[in-house]
């Protein structure tokens, strides 16, 4: 057996035995020094790319996921209510498209409030993450989407998030004017920002359940 085939397959284990993707760096701790890792994974990428599994890139890690053409084939018909109310699907789409950003911001953004509890419920369901502290008055914590969101909603960055246009038309996204004016800013932002340490996360609030809708998936 090749070196160059040996190590694949030791990707390939890797990869199917980690339950969450992993990055370039992960894998190559346990390769050879000095071999090319992105090469490897884009051969192994074009070998899985006619298989029932193909391996993708999110957000700058990789898994293996069932190949699109096949997913509705695996379909369960199920019957599930998620408690999910619509600020939440709307902050959510403002802090993919003007992250990082604070929750003053997004209140600005939608001309409102956030009801207790819209940023816990995204970040309980790991789809926000927090991202520093704004070098401002009161240091606010800012908050960015995270590489669950980018899994769950199929994206490999947030570059192939569909433009400001096509949420509102969807409805996802508020049309006040004051929505276009963050609609312009940087995926990274202009301020700098401070590291967040682990004990520094914010700590969740009871969910208010009278202001959430069920919807059904």
């Amino acid at each position: 057996m090749s070196a160059e085939l040996e190590h694949l397959r030791l990707i390939e284990a890797m990869l199917f035995a980690s339950a969450e993707p992993l990055d370039e760096r992960a894998l190559a701790e346990r390769l050879p020094a000095g071999l090319d890792i992105s090469a490897l994974l884009t051969e192994l990428q074009q070998y899985y790319a006619l298989r029932g599994v193909n391996l993708m890139r999110r957000g700058g890690k990789w898994a293996f996921r069932t190949a699109p053409d096949l997913a509705g084939q695996l379909v369960i018909e199920q019957t599930q209510t998620r408690r999910l109310s619509r600020a939440a699907i709307e902050v959510l789409a403002i802090i993919a498209y003007n992250q990082p950003i604070t929750r003053a911001e997004i209140e600005e953004v939608r001309g409102v409030a956030l009801s207790k509890g819209t940023l816990d419920l995204l970040f309980e369901a790991g789809w926000i993450r927090p991202k520093g502290r704004r070098r401002t008055p009161g240091r606010p914590l800012q908050w960015a989407t995270s590489e669950a969101f980018l899994d769950h909603f199929g994206l490999e960055s947030l570059e192939d998030l569909p433009n400001l246009k096509e949420l509102k038309a969807a409805g996802l996204l508020d049309t006040r004017p004051a929505a276009d004016a963050y609609g312009n800013r940087a995926v990274e932002g202009d301020s700098p920002v401070d590291t967040l340490e682990d004990d520094e996360e914010p700590p969740l609030e009871l969910l208010d359940d009278d202001m959430l809708l069920g919807l059904d998936e």
